[in-house]
């Protein structure tokens, strides 16, 4: 069973991680989950895909890091797919033209009625509703107004 309203796209991790241009508004949307604020959802691919990008830049103990992190985080939940779900998504990366790790978040936004948190735009020609982190932010804690300006803004 999968809880949650948000699906969280490796991009909004590496923002903060490699400190990206988006860094302040993905931060504000991580504090909200590691308090529990939010529930979301977060492919064990995405996790799989930061430990390769954080291994060879940093070493493998800035992965071990990572994951200390956030499996302490209250609002936080891992999916992974199964073989048959990727058939599913190598049709989807055809239908949308999309590649492999954003048809497997489109196939799991889609099964599972989540709203997909992620600057990257290729999403916008999809039926799938994206949202920029600053505007999750902005729609949890209505009083809070993101300070940074985010790049990936809808076509």
């Amino acid at each position: 069973m999968v809880e949650g309203e948000y699906l969280i796209d490796t991009n909004i991790f590496l923002e903060v991680l490699l400190e990206q241009d988006n860094k302040d508004s993905c931060l504000d949307l991580l504090r909200l989950v590691e308090k529990g604020e939010i529930q979301v959802i977060v492919t064990s691919f995405a996790l799989h895909s930061i430990a390769i990008i954080l291994e060879k830049l940093r070493g493998i103990d800035s992965y071990r890091d990572f994951l200390g992190v956030i499996t302490a985080s209250a609002g936080l939940m891992t999916y992974s797919t199964t073989p048959q779900d990727e058939i599913e998504i190598c049709t989807i990366s055809k239908k949308f033209s999309l590649t492999f790790d954003d048809s497997l978040h489109y196939f799991v936004a889609k099964t599972f009625g989540l709203n997909l948190v992620s600057l990257d735009s290729d999403f916008d020609g999809t039926d799938i509703n994206r949202m920029l982190p600053g505007d999750v932010v902005a729609l949890e804690v209505p009083s809070t107004k993101s300070k940074s300006t985010e790049n990936g803004t809808r076509a």
